[in-house]
């Protein structure tokens, strides 16, 4: 027995699953997950010693790849003045600083713990804000795991839901939403329909939790406009897309300023963080400076505060995006190469998909073609070779800046042999 398979054991004893997030216990792909000891670089370290070929990054944060020195020395730092204070300190306040002078939407923010946290605190705003009840989202979009998020459209009508969780309570559910993706006619009849009611609309400028569904940025403005027409805000997730794509994420590359925004991943330098932040008019509108409340004990930890800002002064000039660029392009190229693989990616996000479908994707009735190959036995053959990808077939992956032309030239020969 390997030693990740003795820790496994011992986990699903005492933790449901033996896991802290259900993706890590590798249902997806059968076998048993790898218990991970640490990491470097573009490489992961197991308990059995083994190195591996990140490209999974912790699920986007580490965008300058493990251990980043400046990220980490930041934290040390921080950890050696007093890791947890629970008052007004000034390290929140410097990378509340640094965004606002950099984002022109993002007028005002507020830290958090998770995407999860940031996300229902948008939708709070966003109803304190106009006095409505019903929030839009849009099937294939992942908002974290409140209630009123974990919901896609049903067979029959755009705005049909059905949960996708036990627990939930039908009247939270039926305070939402869901329009299919890349649809401008079923917008427009969900918008005419409940135009006086919609408190907001949320979406992902770019979808990365159902694969990787590249929206058209006319698409995203038609949204745009459609809030503006009917006094619904405009709420951008982009919790893995922001800081990622470019300093200004999606919004910034789309050109389309949202009214709030919700930030995680890469904002905390791959520490525990979440963010929503938008217009004065509305963020004035969070207690204590208004009827909105939110609060969080631990929001604004000095250590993720001071690593995020280390993380972020190292992306704001720039540089990095076009590196990673130049590096994704060369990615997609060798992948798309590869018979029966189909290749989505922006920036340095990528998703290699197991079937030989007409690009691009984006909405999931698009994926339509069948899998030339399962992605469990995919998964391991890599993972025997050395390369450790998400554990499921609509995880994307992320390349980071400690990644080379090498590394991307192992990923595409190992991807070929698996896919035989």
């Amino acid at each position: 027995m390997s030693k990740s398979e003795d820790l496994f054991e011992r986990a699903k004893r005492v933790s449901p699953g033996g896991v802290h997030s259900p993706v890590r216990a590798f249902k997806g792909v059968g076998g048993t997950p790898r218990f991970m000891t640490g990491g470097n670089g573009a490489m992961l370290r197991d308990v059995d010693g083994r190195e591996l070929l990140d490209f999974c990054m912790a699920f986007g944060p580490l965008i300058l790849g493990h251990g980043n020195r400046r990220v980490g020395d930041a934290a040390v730092a921080a950890i050696d003045r007093g890791w947890s204070l629970g008052t007004a300190e000034p390290y929140s306040l410097a990378l509340a600083e640094f965004i606002t002078r950099r984002i022109p939407w993002v007028q005002s923010i507020r830290f958090v713990n998770s995407g999860t946290e940031a996300v229902m605190s948008a939708l709070r705003v966003a109803r304190g804000a106009t006095g409505r009840d019903l929030i839009l989202k849009f099937d294939g979009c992942y908002h974290g795991h409140a209630d009123a998020m974990l919901i896609r459209s049903g067979s029959g009508l755009a705005e049909a839901t059905e949960p996708d969780s036990a627990g939930l309570d039908k009247a939270t559910l039926g305070g939402t939403l869901v329009a299919p993706l890349n649809d401008e006619a079923a917008l427009d009849a969900i918008f005419a329909r409940h135009s006086n009611d919609i408190a907001c609309a949320i979406i992902e400028p770019l979808p990365a939790n159902y694969g990787l569904l590249i929206q058209r940025p006319e698409y995203l403005r038609h949204l745009a406009a459609l809030c503006r027409k009917h006094g619904a805000l405009l709420i951008l997730d982009e919790v893995i897309s922001g800081f990622r794509v470019g300093f200004q994420g999606c919004a910034g590359l789309f050109g389309i300023e949202p009214d709030l925004v919700t930030y995680g991943k890469v904002i905390g330098g791959g520490f525990p963080v979440g963010a929503y932040g938008g217009k004065r008019q509305y963020m004035e509108l969070v207690a204590p400076a208004g009827p909105v409340y939110q609060a969080g004990t631990l929001s604004a930890n000095p250590v993720a505060m001071s690593a995020g800002l280390a993380m972020l002064e190292q992306l704001a000039d720039g540089r990095m995006y076009t590196q990673l660029e130049v590096l994704g392009a060369e990615l997609e190229r060798r992948l798309a190469s590869i018979p029966g693989l189909t290749v989505q990616r922006l920036g340095s996000i990528f998703w290699p998909y197991l079937a030989a479908n007409a690009a691009p994707l984006r909405s999931l009735g698009d994926l339509k073609a069948k899998p030339a190959a399962p992605f469990g036995p995919v998964f391991h053959k890599l993972l025997d070779a050395g390369i450790y990808l998400a554990p499921s077939a609509f995880e994307v992956g992320f390349l980071s800046a400690a990644h080379t032309a090498a590394h991307v030239e192992k990923l595409a020969a190992e991807m070929r042999a698996a896919l035989g």
